[in-house]
């Protein structure tokens, strides 16, 4: 990636509230470019991360919608039981397919599909998690050119997704949390 990015997306299971927390609040109100964020959570239950976050973030936070564009200053939850997906043109859709490693909404969906809509100009980001969801999708991200990010497995609560990640993505930028949110300020100082 050599330009600011059009979108971030991050992906995170287990540990994902503390993970974020550390990451997402000190961003400031005025980031230009939207977060997309997926966090298995369970289907029978309403997303809560969206008020937990919307107190304790400066920027925007909301439930993303069916055929909403991704706007800057906005970070943007996977609804509990739909998996989060990005249009070419940029908005946003919303499924009920079949889950995919055993989770919807799965990393792995929207990961693909921002690769597919903006290609070098995306950011992807590979947080705390017990599984291996978000590894073909941070190569999708890879093989369009985009960023690659890994929480560093050493430091990650659960680091079996980081692992897996780093394995399908080598050359991935491995990171601490804190250093995740410097690049992400860093992001758009291009």
């Amino acid at each position: 990636m050599t330009e600011r990015p059009q979108a971030v997306v991050i992906g995170a299971s287990a540990g994902a509230v503390q993970a974020l927390l550390k990451v997402l609040p000190a961003l400031p109100a005025t980031y230009p470019i939207p977060i997309l964020v997926v966090v298995h959570v369970p289907s029978d239950r309403d997303n809560a991360l969206v008020g937990l976050f919307a107190d304790k973030c400066l920027l925007k936070v909301k439930e993303a919608e069916e055929k909403e564009p991704a706007l800057g200053g906005t970070i943007y939850f996977a609804p509990s039981d739909y998996h989060l997906l990005v249009e070419q043109d940029g908005t946003l859709s919303l499924s009920s397919d079949e889950p995919v490693h055993h989770s919807r909404p799965a990393i792995d969906v929207l990961f693909q599909s921002a690769a597919d809509a903006w290609g070098e100009a995306l950011a992807g980001i590979i947080l705390t998690g017990a599984n291996h969801d978000g590894a073909a999708g941070l190569r999708a991200i890879v093989e369009a050119g985009g960023a690659a990010i890994v929480e560093d497995p050493a430091s990650a609560e659960m680091p079996a997704m980081p692992l897996a990640a780093l394995a399908s993505c080598p050359g991935a930028k491995r990171l601490g949390l804190e250093s995740i949110h410097s690049y992400l300020l860093e992001l758009v100082e291009k």
